[in-house]
């Protein structure tokens, strides 16, 4: 399996590249408190970016290069992320006691009957999300997978600026995470809420819809 929810680093860029800019941002934290340490924005050219694939990989590379020198920072490692139709989430049910390699190698059993794609074509990855609300004996996880094709362009990009990919995300569920750092200043009972996110672009918006800092929608 590619990794797709790669462990962290202590220290990250996230950078964001949208259909008519790439942004970024290095956060630094103190206990439960976040610092913005550097962030930068640089346009891009028209069409370097198509339905949201890279679509001319020299571009995109020297737009972070000026992105990294505008910065100013001296961080390499990178969390990025992959929208799009390339990619595929899926919830499903399995066995609570199955360890992480066990249940690695029953999805890779299981994984065509959620995947269009043959699978030596994309990456895919897992995420235990919890116990399954109608046996205690199963946990839901999350699976996701993505086309081989769409990581490896990103990490392409990245290294012409001279930066490593160390975390690929789900767009929507990198989202997920962002408002889960901002759940607890909802207050008490934030456990119970439904969640609208809204993400507006420069030419689309997505809403995503979190029940317990989880998204269903």
């Amino acid at each position: 399996m590619l990794g797709l929810f790669k462990k962290k680093a202590n220290t990250l860029l996230g950078i964001d590249i949208s259909s008519t800019s790439v942004k970024l941002i290095e956060l630094s934290r103190s206990g439960s408190r976040y610092k913005v340490e550097a962030y930068a924005v640089e346009p891009l050219p028209p069409n370097a970016i198509v339905e949201k694939n890279i679509a001319e990989l020299e571009m995109v590379g020297q737009v972070l290069s000026r992105l990294v020198t505008k910065a100013r920072t001296s961080v390499k490692q990178v969390a990025a992320a992959v929208a799009g139709s390339a990619v595929i989430t899926k919830t499903i049910e399995m066995d609570a006691g199955l360890s992480d390699d066990e249940l690695e190698n029953q999805l890779k059993i299981e994984a065509d009957q959620y995947i269009p794609y043959p699978l030596e074509e994309v990456a895919i990855d897992f995420e235990v999300q919890g116990p399954a609300a109608r046996s205690s004996d199963r946990v839901n996880v999350l699976l996701a997978a993505c086309r081989k094709e769409n990581v490896e362009v990103r990490e392409a990009a990245l290294a012409l600026a001279g930066l490593s990919a160390k975390v690929v995300e789900i767009e929507a569920y990198a989202l997920e995470r962002a408002y889960g750092l901002l759940a607890e200043q909802l207050g008490d009972g934030e456990e119970d809420l439904t969640v609208a996110v809204v993400d507006i672009g420069a030419t689309m918006m997505t809403l995503s819809v979190l029940h317990n800092s989880q998204t269903i929608y």
